[in-house]
């Protein structure tokens, strides 16, 4: 049965909050209740972290004693998947309970305007029906706008016009202009005597850039990455302006932590959601000095080390405040793991024996397995009892199964891709999704039970040859039993034609239809 209870009396603050220098006072919405009944919600969405980068999924040359804290007290599925094997698709999709196909989601580029717009229910707005104050903190990378931002203005629409009360972004990505974060409207710390311009067509400013001078970088990027270059990167697109507003890699750990433990603290008396996005482990990996020679594996590893210790200072407040008993607590990951994606950073070179996508084949931007089966951890003390679980389980589903928790009935035509998985993600049953349509650049394979079923197509990003992973785009179908051929290597299609057309016909029915 799931529990529900009063959240215990509200613990004095001893310590007051980390100043965070990069920006102003901001207030963060509270609302305010009698009693609190529903469980607080946490998700941790980690950006680029692979099946095997955490302990508790078998890392070597890397510790994250936090993470697999709550893996080992709660539910370690190792079925897990993003709906996509890139990043804004599967923020879409957990957000929205839909594929990111049905709205033609795509990598965004830094100043797109926004996917998900005012009028389309979300995570959030649904919480929020339930009497939920909402955050967004850390990466988006959904857009923002109407498609001609002016960075210098307010922004929006944005998160809060779609169901958040509090929202502190980077707008992108850490190798996106425009390099500044985003506090509910505004840019924060914005000097209006020089205003922001951000250009993904062509230089504007007087900046340097990666391919005018080389000689500035601290490490090489590719010429995709090789554009307007602040703090020694290179990054994708070119900007102007902005100087006072800049943020530093090295502070992301230091900042979005503190940014959710202010939205903790300010709504420790009322039910809240917190999205707290990571930035990590995603490239430019440059983790804060603290965290340097922490694994075995360079900055990569590094950055595994910092984003399990942002994990656990967020975890510590919550037990800390008394919230733990009521806090449910989602950990996982956009998309499978890559190591190199644009800059040199020695992540391949120091990888040493240490498999980031565990015994699966492919990874990000991949149509293997490894590019959706991520890291999914669902902790709730005194509530869920710890278990290994191997029923498949889709982010997507987040959406009904919190609905179905607090007492919110989803519309017909919301969430249409979401299914209720309350029992499975509480741990009270093992019986996961029969189907499950995993994205990969446009392209859709479907998992059926131990089935994994790839329709042959021509395209072939030439790009996935750079990143040094196995994209399993081919021309000629392809079908692999999970269960005796995990890393995918023996085709088995030609021999079960059968097989091959039914499930060709069911990729069909749900792409047209629904589950």
């Amino acid at each position: 049965m799931i529990k529900k209870q009063l959240i215990a009396a509200s613990l004095a603050l001893t310590t007051a909050l980390s100043g965070c220098s990069q920006s102003e006072d901001v207030a963060i919405p509270t609302v305010t209740h009698e009693e609190n009944k529903k469980p607080n919600v946490v998700i941790f969405y980690i950006d680029d972290l692979g099946w095997g980068d955490l302990g508790s999924y078998g890392a070597t040359g890397v510790e994250t004693p936090a993470i697999d804290r709550i893996a080992d007290n709660g539910i370690r599925f190792t079925d897990g998947h993003s709906s996509a094997a890139t990043c804004t698709p599967s923020r879409y999709s957990l957000l929205t309970g839909e594929h990111g196909f049905r709205s033609q989601a795509k990598i965004l580029k830094g100043d797109a305007p926004a996917l998900i717009q005012p009028g389309k229910a979300t995570l959030a707005s649904m919480l929020k029906k339930a009497g939920y104050t909402t955050g967004v903190v850390g990466k988006w990378h959904l857009g923002l706008g109407d498609g001609n931002v002016d960075w210098n203005a307010d922004i929006k629409p944005g998160p809060l016009e779609i169901g958040f009360d509090y929202s502190f972004l980077l707008p992108a990505t850490g190798d996106r202009v425009p390099t500044v974060y985003v506090e509910n409207h505004n840019v924060v710390n914005l000097d209006q005597a020089d205003p922001i311009q951000v250009n993904y067509r062509g230089k504007v400013g007087d900046r340097p850039t990666g391919y005018e001078n080389p000689e500035l970088l601290r490490f090489w990027a590719d010429p995709q990455h090789n554009e307007t270059i602040v703090n020694g990167v290179s990054r994708i697109g070119h900007m102007a302006g902005g100087e006072s507003a800049l943020w530093k890699d090295e502070d992301f750990a230091q900042v979005f932590t503190d940014k959710a433990i202010e939205f903790i603290r300010a709504n420790k008396d009322n039910p809240f959601f917190l999205f707290k996005s990571y930035h990590d482990i995603h490239v430019p990996r440059l983790p804060h000095p603290q965290f340097e020679g922490k694994s075995t594996m360079g900055v990569r590893g590094d950055a595994i080390v910092q984003m399990d210790w942002m994990t656990g200072r967020v975890i510590d407040e919550i037990e800390n405040l008394g919230l733990a008993e009521n806090t449910l607590i989602i950990f996982t990951s956009d998309n499978g793991p890559v190591l190199f994606d644009g800059y040199r950073d020695s992540a391949i070179e120091l990888l040493g024996e240490h498999k980031p996508a565990g015994p699966f084949s492919g990874g990000k931007y991949s149509r293997l397995e490894a590019g959706t089966r991520v890291p999914t951890i669902a902790y709730w003390p005194g509530t869920i009892k710890p278990l290994v679980s191997d029923a498949l389980v889709s982010q997507m589903d987040i959406y009904a199964s919190l609905a179905k928790l607090v007492g919110v009935e989803v519309p017909e035509g919301e969430a249409v891709d979401s299914l209720d998985q309350l029992a499975v993600w509480l741990g009270e049953s093992t019986e996961g999704r029969t189907d499950l349509l995993e994205e990969s650049l446009g392209n859709v394979a479907l998992r059926h039970h131990n089935y994994k079923f790839i329709p042959g197509n021509d395209s072939k990003p030439r790009f996935i040859k750079a990143k040094k992973i196995r994209g399993g785009y081919q021309s000629d179908d392809q079908l692999y039993d999970l269960d005796q051929d995990i890393g995918e290597h023996n085709n088995i299609a030609a021999e079960n034609p059968e097989l091959v057309e039914q499930f060709r016909t069911r990729i069909a029915e749900i792409t047209q239809g629904s589950y």
